[in-house]
């Protein structure tokens, strides 16, 4: 797509990471959290954190910068933004995918690499637990302020049973269920998985109404059906297209006829150079993952006649970075 770029523009974006770095820095050494709703002097947060006030002043002072935290004099306080999503005792809180990108950070810097060989790339490892943690939770913030808007605009009445394969802690079955008081569902995903969705379930009080499978969907059958209903959110990107394609005809067996499949991804246009952010993070996809990418809508079309789904057409939804639903009926 044609942008008319300045010196300016490239060097914004060529150190677009700073902010990003700094933003991470805080969250990780819990800044936010510490001044919560309070007004600190910068002694008492550089102790807090237990961090040299050098160093501590000068993050500080960047991300009073950047408007997420307000300096008067040398004491600092949060944002009202970053007391909403940024503090630990929000309910709001958005650390988890911050961090989460944060433990991609070392992949992006070797992009290069990743483009010359076409392969994922080595990282560094900030622990199997610490960083399953931040994917999970941060997924699960994400779609708790997403869920609900779809829920209210994606018609199910009249349906029974719904599958969310790779539904993770199960977000989107709980505001389907929520939404449709006959529906019920069953979330499928690996065993890992089950502590957090059934206590998430429990949260909302419909451990009776969702049901947990354990299984890798590309491997074992998928359990629990026959389902009129299949939400498939952001797991595409992960596999590749001959993958894909085999991952919604098992979907298809499972479900009766008449059915709905919905899949939820940052969907390209045909072209593949827009939007923005499903572009970049096809890459995203090439640094950590041997074959899976953002899809364009005649690629997840093709996919859905290939099992033989029919009425294929775009939900008018449109999310943060552009996600998009693509339904059919089996």
């Amino acid at each position: 797509m044609s942008k008319d770029w300045t010196v300016g523009d490239l060097l914004s974006t060529s150190t677009a990471y700073w902010k990003g770095c700094a933003l991470q820095a805080g969250v990780r050494l819990g800044v936010f959290s510490v001044i919560h709703d309070k007004r600190l002097h910068l002694t008492d947060v550089a102790r807090a954190i237990d961090a040299d006030e050098r160093g501590t002043e000068y993050l500080l002072n960047a991300l009073s910068a950047m408007g997420l935290l307000e300096k008067d004099d040398a004491h600092y306080s949060n944002s009202a933004a970053s007391l909403e999503f940024l503090s630990r005792d929000s309910q709001k809180y958005m650390g988890h995918i911050i961090l989460h990108h944060h433990h991609i950070l070392d992949g992006w810097a070797q992009l290069d690499q990743a483009v010359k060989t076409g392969a994922p790339i080595q990282t560094r490892s900030y622990g199997e637990e610490a960083e399953r943690e931040s994917f999970l939770m941060g997924m699960f913030n994400l779609a708790m302020g997403i869920a609900p808007q779809i829920a209210s605009q994606v018609d199910l009445a009249g349906r029974k049973h719904l599958l969310d394969l790779g539904g993770g802690p199960g977000t989107y079955a709980i505001h389907f269920c929520k939404a449709n008081p006959e529906l019920s569902a069953v979330i499928f995903d690996r065993a890992t998985t089950e502590p957090f969705a059934r206590k998430t379930v429990e949260k909302f009080d419909l451990s009776d109404r969702i049901d947990f499978a354990g299984g890798d969907f590309n491997v074992d059958p998928i359990a629990g059906g026959p389902y009129d209903t299949a939400w498939l959110s952001h797991i595409l990107h992960s596999n590749g297209p001959g993958e894909c394609r085999e991952l919604i005809k098992k979907t298809v067996d499972a479900m009766q006829p008449g059915g709905l499949i919905m899949i939820h991804e940052f969907i390209l246009e045909n072209t593949k150079d827009a939007p923005e952010f499903a572009a970049l993070f096809s890459m995203n996809m090439l640094i950590n993952n041997p074959a899976g990418r953002s899809y364009s809508q005649q690629e997840l079309a093709d996919m859905l006649e290939s099992a033989k789904v029919k009425n294929i057409a775009m939900h008018p939804f449109q999310g943060p970075n552009d996600s998009a639903i693509m339904y059919g009926t089996v």
